[in-house]
């Protein structure tokens, strides 16, 4: 249903920025380069487990929005915020939400320059990042040829979930590294600026690697080819998967809330990147996304997360 909704209120927004509405961030052309603006909401019902503190949330309402402005290879410069808060909640949570947000705000090096409250119904916070850039990266960008990468590691923010709604008994190191991405994942800042000057597609992984390799694909017009053995899935994810009997290349290519980023990019360009990465896969002319698992390939499934949807359970 989230995207019925999108494309119901597409319709009726004709007037857009220099940048049409579909990336992970607005976009408006600025002096000699970019003005990049996003917005993310979190919601605490849907969005925060039990096991998350308040200081964890304004952390992530924080790293939501700029990790936004990060795929769009941009540097962030300001953030702004509106919180709807129900009546008679509790003033220590919000203390709590306030120093998330303030730690978050030195991390990131971005100042908070508006803010705003309201009674809701629920607790709900809604942020908002500015960046700007000279290089605008976007998700139509992928060229056929480019190599397919990402940062960081995939799976564990998923996997820890299902520990903590499972109640599995895994080990103390397994826990603190699945619970490290489920409850303090981080914007990949650093890594956006370099990628905008040598990336030609870039997305963050907010709703599932799956859901996002598509999006590249449909919006940039071309194939992409994954290969299973080279995504960068760590032991505590494949221990959490045995334990449950499910697959964790499933549990990788579903888990949303990495906020890692992933990007295309010429080979010729991978020696000049200066953070870790894995290269994944390839853009081939043709359309779609596809998976290779022992010497097989697939037609890669949709997974991932998705508002308003009867399938989404915790």
């Amino acid at each position: 249903m989230e995207r019925e909704i999108i494309e119901l209120f597409m319709r009726h927004l004709k007037l857009q920025g220099d940048l049409p509405l579909g990336d992970d961030a607005g976009a408006i052309k600025w002096e000699s380069g970019w003005l990049v603006v996003t917005n993310d909401m979190l919601v605490r019902t849907t969005d925060v487990p039990d096991i998350m503190t308040p200081e964890q949330v304004g952390f992530k309402i924080f790293t939501m929005n700029v990790s936004d402005v990060a795929a769009m290879g941009a540097t962030p410069i300001g953030f702004l915020f509106s919180i709807g808060v129900p009546r008679d909640f509790e003033m220590e949570y919000l203390e709590g939400i306030s120093r998330g947000i303030a730690k978050a705000s030195e991390f990131y090096r971005t100042p908070i320059i508006s803010a705003d409250t309201n009674e809701a119904c629920d607790l709900i916070i809604d942020g908002i990042a500015l960046g700007k850039t000279k290089r605008l990266l976007t998700r139509s960008g992928a060229k056929i040829g480019d190599l397919v990468c990402v940062t960081g590691d995939v799976g564990r923010a998923l996997a820890g979930l299902k520990v903590y709604f499972e109640s599995l008994e895994v080990g103390e190191r397994t826990r603190k590294a699945l619970y490290e991405k489920l409850l303090e994942p981080k914007a990949r800042v650093k890594e956006g600026q370099v990628l905008s000057k040598y990336a030609n597609a870039t997305i963050d992984i907010s709703d599932g690697m799956s859901k996002e390799l598509h999006l590249i694909a449909k919006m940039s017009g071309v194939k992409i080819l994954i290969d299973s053995e080279k995504l960068p899935i760590r032991k505590e994810v494949f221990e959490v998967a045995e334990l449950l009997g499910l697959d964790p290349i499933e549990i990788a290519l579903a888990s949303g809330e990495e906020f890692e980023l992933i990007f295309t990019i010429a080979k010729k360009h991978l020696d000049k990147l200066d953070f870790d990465f894995a290269a994944i896969g390839r853009v081939e002319k043709g359309e779609g996304v596809y998976l290779r698992r022992y010497e097989k390939i697939e037609k890669m499934p949709i997974l991932g997360w998705e508002h308003l949807s009867k399938l989404n359970k915790k």
